[in-house]
Formats: C-alpha cells, structure tokens, sequence
C-alpha cells in the first residue's frame, strides 16, 4: 500500500486511473445494451478494423489512436448500413472482417520500421497514456455518454421489441447505426487497457455480469458501470504493485465478477425473490 501511495505522485500513474475511470464508465454503460442487442460478434469487428486503421495511420505517420477510432467508426458506419437487421448482420461483418484484416496485414507490412504503437494496441497501452491522451479519452466518453443520455429511451424500446417499436415511429435503424458508433467510441477507448484481442472484457462481460443480478434495465446498467470501475480500476492498482501486465488483472476481475454473480449472488437474489413471492401468496 506504500508503494503505491508514493506511485501516485507519477504523471503516468495519475493518467492511468484518470482513464481507467472513463473507460470504464463508458465501456460498463453501453456494454448493456452490447450484450442486450446481441452485438459481441460486432465488438470483435470494431476492435480488429480498429486495428487496421491504426495500422493505417501510422503508416501515414498520424497518431495510431485517432487511426483506431477512424477504423471503428468507418466500421461501424459499414455495419449499421448494411446488416442492422440481426439475421444478416453476422454475415456482413464477417465479409467485412475478412477485407479489413487482409488490410491490416498490408498496412503494416508496407511500413518500413517496426510498428510498435501499432502493435501496443494489441495488449493494451494504458501506462503509457499521457495528459492528452486523457483529453482526447474525456472528449470521446462525454460524447458517447451524451448520445446515450439522448437515445435512451428509444434505444431502449427498440432494444426489447423493435417490431413494437418501428411500428411505433421509432427510428429502429438509425438507432441502431448510431449505437454502432457509440460502440466504436468505447471500443476505441477500452483497447487503451485491454487492447484489442481481450475488447471482450470491458465490453461484454459488465452486462453480462449485471443481467444476473437485476432485471431493470436501469439498475443493471448501474451495476455493469460498478462491475467495469472494479475491473479497470483494481486492473491498474494489481498491475502498479506487481509489474505485471494490466490486461491480466483487468480481464481476471471481471470474469471473477461473472462468476460470482453467476453461481453466488445471482442464484442467492433469485432464491430471495422467491422466497418473498412465496411469502406475499395468499393462504
């Protein structure tokens, strides 16, 4: 606990849980509607053709973030243009997966150095985010966040009936486009820590742990942002004290989570509501 006290007078160290605490807020919110939409094949898409248009720019010599965000982004535009509806939705992103790697391959091959920030974002680079890196992380969540705050309802209704909702008016496919470039967003953000081959993570296991312990959409929105700030923030401080790599506390904290509120808290709370049910019944 010393150590890690004298730690924080680091720049480095204070940037890291400065973005660990964004990523996780933004990656734990729209993880709910990721895994309530049923989009984890669209997260590994994002991540990977994220990686391409890092790839991309650093080939052009432009920062390899903004590449990953632009990769998403474009990604998700491809998607949510072509395949919203979920039956042919799997099958555009694996055609759209196979193109955007094959380039990937040749972006990096034609760069005439070894593309280490390129590759970094593979595992994750989150001790070597610096002030403007948080600034650009800050801007990104308050957008994503904002286009949530906005959306939510909707997205809601078009997310648990969305013949119901289209018929209403609602907007399904927009919706539906828009929250693919709110995932490219927190995608974008959460290879910061995880990077790309471990997006899984932040971006599905929150939810997936929050759905065993609440069935309002609220509450358990609330408790994947919990699940994820666990995961990121406690991933940093393991990773501070050890010098090991933080993809490996981050991605262990949350399936510990999932664990625990498959097997523990989620039976204990189903069997309470049970047992309460049972207890209001007329005799």
């Amino acid at each position: 606990m010393e150590q890690l006290v004298r730690l924080l007078d680091y720049d480095f160290v204070q940037n890291a849980y400065a973005a660990g605490f964004i990523i996780a807020v933004v990656c734990g919110a729209t993880s709910r509607f990721v895994v309530a939409r049923d989009l984890s094949f669209a997260v590994h898409a994002l991540a990977e053709l994220g990686f391409t248009g890092a790839a991309g720019f650093v080939l052009a010599r432009l920062s390899p973030v903004l590449g990953l965000l632009a990769g998403a982004m474009g990604t998700a535009l491809f998607i949510g243009t072509l395949g919203v509806r979920p039956r042919g939705r799997d099958t555009v992103i694996g055609v759209t997966m196979g193109f955007g790697l094959g380039l990937g391959v040749l972006f990096i091959t034609l760069y005439p150095r070894y593309a280490t920030q390129a590759f970094s974002l593979l595992f994750g680079t989150i001790s070597g985010v610096n002030r403007g890196d948080v600034a650009l992380l800050l801007a990104i969540g308050a957008v994503v966040l904002g286009a949530l705050v906005v959306i939510y309802r909707p997205l809601l209704f078009a997310t648990v009936d969305p013949e119901a909702a289209e018929a209403r008016g609602v907007p399904v496919r927009s919706l539906g486009v828009i929250f693919l470039l709110m995932m490219a967003g927190a995608i974008a953000e959460a290879v910061q820590i995880v990077g790309v081959l471990l997006i899984f993570t932040l971006m599905i296991t929150p939810a997936a742990s929050a759905e065993r312990l609440a069935p309002q959409p609220g509450r358990a929105l609330l408790i994947s942002v919990l699940i994820a700030l666990i995961s990121a923030i406690g991933g940093i401080t393991l990773a501070l004290i050890t010098n090991i790599p933080v993809s490996v506390f981050v991605t262990s904290l949350a399936f510990a989570c999932y664990l625990a509120s498959r097997f523990v808290l989620g039976p204990l709370i189903e069997l309470r509501a049970a047992r309460g049910t049972s207890g209001a019944a007329p005799s």
